[in-house]
């Protein structure tokens, strides 16, 4: 069985990384062998799959102005593959590698949605491709699946064909997750964080919909109580050149407080230094890095956002989007918890992973999709 998929690009992001994942998941295997077309260049992630012998092709889109040029590449690069499965990652590929797989005669089509409500941060243009994805979706696509379930209801309210939906959350590759999870004491002496510090992480990279400002207005409030709490951002664009997020750090009054750490390659090892994590992001669809620090056992406060709430389990330590006093109280609740309370939350959070999201159980149910497409 080949499968080729076709995705915007392949640097580090929720998609991109669930995609690397589910390929490693069936290197292994035989019977399967994956493909990747990238509309524009190779990314970190692209370089890393090539040295596994994946095959990545790139396009070399630079604009969506582009777009009829890369329909072309990538109508004339499927008809020379002829993959048993093409399976496009989000609204731009979904679009034109649908459209350009069923151009060649290429029946086999998975549509695959990343995103909850796109209105919170998406742009006109990429509300455009979805309105136009909704209307082709009852004949385009075979299969439209979603990483979320709450991202399957908001698609089915714009249009989306709900026949054709069907939910596979992210899996988690625990094996390597813990590989990368070193001692956490050497990122603390690399910042200079004491380990009495108590430490709260955020990872995710610098965006309206990740909104950083709601995290450090109620992180601020924190610090102006605690002079021990710490707050270690991971992410890109989070960095102290970005004036933006400065500013938001000194209207606080506590920017001794903040850690910037820009992009890094070892999130796991940056998880393992903290104590606490938190998602503040206003939309999400199934957010990996929550998945990935309940798995590695820190305990974990979300806002109520996509299937955050579904994936924690546990409705106590939810708060309300955009709510920086809310979250300013409940990072003060785990806080006066004692270590021990803490870690047993954790050890919650981690078995709830290990026992319904690990990449071994999700990769299956993506191969025996792939399956029934081609056995009908």
């Amino acid at each position: 069985m080949n499968v080729t998929h076709v995705i915007i690009g392949l640097n580090v992001g929720g998609a991109e990384l669930m995609l690397k994942r589910l390929i490693e998941s069936h290197l292994d295997r035989p019977d399967i062998k994956h493909s990747i077309i990238s509309l524009t260049d190779m990314g970190v992630l692209g370089e890393q799959l090539t040295k596994q012998g994946v095959a990545v092709y790139c396009l070399g889109m630079t604009s969506i102005l582009k777009g009829p040029v890369t329909f072309f590449k990538l109508r004339k690069l499927l008809r020379t593959l002829r993959p048993d499965v093409v399976h496009t990652w989000m609204y731009h590929a979904d679009l034109l590698g649908g459209l350009a797989a069923r151009s060649v005669g290429l029946q086999h089509v998975v549509w695959c949605i990343r995103s909850t409500d796109i209105s919170k941060g998406g742009s006109k243009i990429t509300l455009i491709i979805r309105k136009l994805c909704a209307l082709l979706s009852a004949w385009l696509p075979r299969v439209v699946i979603c990483a979320a379930d709450s991202s399957r209801k908001v698609h089915e309210a714009v249009g989306y064909t709900a026949e054709k939906m069907q939910v596979i959350p992210n899996g988690f590759d625990l094996d390597k997750l813990f590989a990368g999870c070193v001692n956490g004491v050497s990122i603390r002496k690399e910042l200079g964080i004491s380990c009495d510090a108590l430490l709260v992480v955020s990872v995710g990279r610098y965006s309206p919909v990740k909104d950083h400002k709601t995290f450090i207005a109620a992180a601020g409030k924190v610090a102006a109580r605690h002079e021990y709490v710490k707050f270690m951002l991971v992410g890109r664009e989070l960095e102290r050149t970005n004036k933006q997020l400065m500013a938001l750090i000194e209207a606080t009054g506590q920017p001794d407080a903040f850690f910037l750490l820009g992009e890094r390659s070892d999130v796991p090892a940056c998880l393992q230094a903290s104590d606490v994590f938190c998602l503040h992001s206003i939309t999400e669809a199934f957010p990996n890095v929550l998945g990935e620090a309940m798995a590695v056992g820190l305990p974990c406060i979300t806002s109520d956002v996509g299937d955050a709430v579904y994936l924690l389990d546990n409705p106590e330590w939810v708060v309300p989007a955009a709510s920086p006093e809310k979250l300013a109280d409940k990072l003060d609740a785990m806080l006066s918890l004692s270590a021990a309370e803490r870690a047993a939350l954790g050890h919650r959070g981690a078995k709830r992973i290990s026992e319904c999201f690990t990449m071994d159980l999700i990769s299956r149910r993506y191969f025996d999709l792939y399956a029934s497409l081609i056995d009908v």
